[in-house]
């Protein structure tokens, strides 16, 4: 029999960390559950002593997911692991995961610590953290850059201190895939207790290896792999997590380790998270990308009719893309359209969801011919963003745009529940919607982001529009869909207007990573 290969997915704590993917506490439920579908061994899913918000986000989390364990991160300090077991107290499986840096220029210059107390913080963290769950992780931070001997001393102590789990991050993404696999087995043969702990690895993608160094860890006897949808992660990001679990489904012959991940939810996965974050997915991007099983060249097209096998090394189908589509259009009724929605892993938790969705399916199906799964998918994240405390409401967009002349935009909102009008102008048609909202709502934000990107193919496709705003330090994105690309983006204004309406819920600075 084959090893089992946990994955461990960290997109609600590290992927958080990239600018501008801040996550509410709802939207990290949402998640949590399309990562349950997925089948994920372990979710991380915050750092509840960073902030109330953090920690509200991982006990809300912990008490909804029942299939997966649920893991709290925690500083090598009585009060982080003290919150993280706070947190964690109602999951159904808990862990903790505590974390102290052990390279020579992190306990020099950041913790100012000698290797002695650092080994003494580490054991002292473990214990604690023992006090809570038997299920209990352990990370050197930095031991990329760490000495071998000094981690051999750090891993053995923690593993007698009650350690399960022993994860070696790459920090700053500074490894080499022959190296960095050599260093996990070197550290299994050295350490005297390390048939009692699982090795793990957490590898950054700073020299885009993050992948390949996660996978020459599996193939030198790590059993944990950390990883993130999309990669998403700071910086540039972590190991993608459907990149390792297919690179080890697909090669069987390589690697002597399987998951349980059901990989038909990856795709449903990924457009969640790109939804929520406003990081779009690039064409080229292995497995989710659009283009990851598309045909351009004729001696490919050829091939892949002859055979499939001539070009493609997976099935599209075994990771969530649908080879034969259910055309849906104006004439579908509620049963074909529950059911399709169904089959993408939405369920509706009231029929006033379903009535609500069901009309906007219908909205659309009057403007475009064909609904495809991509366009169902931007239904739901619409109605996902209209049950969300909306102070201000789109009524009506009119604009005027022609060769020659200034465009001119005349918007009506739903502000404070009455009716506001206001007009702009500006360089284009979305530039003066979007200077005629800001007038009437006056957030002085600065629009970090703008993004744009089609939903399907075709000239009646929707637009899928971000926007990233900022104002004071506090950062907040916002969706909006429609087949006209002026009104989507008004749309995403809007969105993001209200949620800097709303408390905030952003995360704070961590003080640590792995």
């Amino acid at each position: 029999m084959k090893d089992r290969l946990v994955i461990f997915d960290t997109t609600m704590r590290d992927g958080e960390q990239s600018p501008g993917a801040s996550m509410t506490r709802d939207e990290k439920i949402r998640i949590g559950k399309a990562l349950e579908r997925l089948k994920v061994d372990v979710i991380e899913a915050g750092f509840p002593a960073a902030s109330p918000g953090d920690f509200e986000s991982v006990q809300a989390v912990a008490r909804v997911i029942k299939d997966s364990t649920v893991c709290g991160l925690a500083r090598a300090l009585d009060n982080d692991i003290d919150r993280a077991g706070e947190a964690l107290k109602g999951a159904a499986r808990s862990r903790i995961h505590t974390f102290i840096a052990t390279s020579p220029i992190h306990m020099q210059m950041k913790l100012n610590m000698t290797p002695e107390q650092v080994i003494e913080h580490a054991v002292r963290a473990v214990k604690r953290a023992r006090q809570f769950t038997d299920d209990v992780e352990f990370s050197p931070e930095d031991a990329g850059r760490s000495d071998e001997d000094f981690l051999c001393r750090v891993l053995e102590a923690v593993i007698n201190a009650g350690a399960t789990t022993l994860n070696i991050p790459d920090t700053v993404g500074y490894s080499i895939p022959q190296q960095f696999g050599a260093t996990i087995a070197n550290l299994m043969a050295r350490i005297p207790n390390a048939d009692k702990a699982i090795f793990s690895v957490h590898c950054h993608n700073d020299l885009g290896l993050a992948v390949a160094n996660s996978l020459s860890a599996v193939m030198n006897g790590a059993r944990q792999v950390e990883c993130t949808i999309n990669g998403l992660g700071e910086r540039a990001g972590n190991a993608s997590l459907e990149e390792v679990v297919m690179a080890v489904k697909t090669r069987h012959d390589v690697f002597n380790c399987q998951t349980r991940i059901d990989t038909r939810e990856i795709l449903t996965c990924s457009k969640l998270v790109s939804t929520i974050t406003g990081f779009p997915v690039q064409p080229n991007k292995a497995i989710v990308g659009a283009n990851a099983f598309a045909h351009e060249a004729g001696i490919h097209q050829d091939g892949v009719l002859k055979s499939r096998e001539t070009y493609e090394i997976m099935r599209a189908e075994d990771v969530g893309w649908s080879a034969n589509r259910m055309v849906l259009g104006k004439h579908s009724g509620r049963n074909a359209f529950k059911s399709r929605m169904t089959q993408l892993g939405f369920e509706f938790a009231s029929e006033a969801e379903l009535n609500d969705a069901f009309a906007r399916f219908k909205q659309l199906a009057d403007k475009k011919h064909e609904i495809f799964d991509e366009d169902l998918q931007a239904i739901i994240s619409e109605v996902d963003l209209a049950s969300e405390e909306e102070q201000i409401k789109l009524i009506a967009l009119k604009v005027c745009s022609e060769t020659g002349e200034i465009p001119t935009a005349t918007v009506t909102l739903q502000w404070h529940n009455q009716e506001v009008i206001d007009s702009s102008t500006g360089g284009g048609a979305v530039d003066a919607s979007l200077k005629a909202i800001e007038k009437i709502v006056q957030t002085e934000a600065t629009l970090a982001l703008y993004s744009v990107n089609n939903i399907t193919n075709g000239t009646d496709a929707q637009g899928e529009v971000t926007v990233r705003l900022e104002k004071a330090g506090r950062i907040v994105n916002g969706l909006g869909a429609d087949t006209d690309i002026v009104i989507a983006s008004a749309k995403a204004y809007i969105n993001a207007v209200n949620k800097l309406q709303s408390p905030d819920q952003r995360r704070h600075p961590q003080k640590g990573d792995v």
